[in-house]
């Protein structure tokens, strides 16, 4: 079985006010998006994730953990927030996390 690699996410929305005059078809969007990453997070793939309140505009992280680099593609690729934003998506050097 091969070393699990890290990653760190970033879900850039389509403009900087997004968190705050989304509209109903978005919101339902990114209620989608949540329960997506909450199954992440369930299946072990997600360590964490959430909205952060930068005062420059809001914008979603996510860590995750996958044994084939691949894998993060399909999991940005699949995110029901995919059609509406954009991913950045950084290897981290390690992660030290609690199990």
């Amino acid at each position: 079985m091969e070393e699990k690699k890290y990653f760190f996410l970033k879900l850039i929305p389509s403009r900087p006010t997004f968190a705050q005059d989304m509209t109903d078809e978005e919101r339902g969007i990114m209620m989608q998006h949540v329960a997506y990453w909450a199954d992440l997070l369930n299946k072990g793939i997600a360590i964490v994730f959430g909205p952060v309140m930068d005062p420059k505009g809001t914008y979603g992280i996510g860590i995750i953990a996958v044994d084939v680099e691949d894998r993060v593609n399909v999991i940005t690729s699949n995110d029901p927030a995919a059609k509406l934003n954009k991913y950045e998506v950084l290897l981290m050097a390690r992660a030290i996390h609690k199990k």
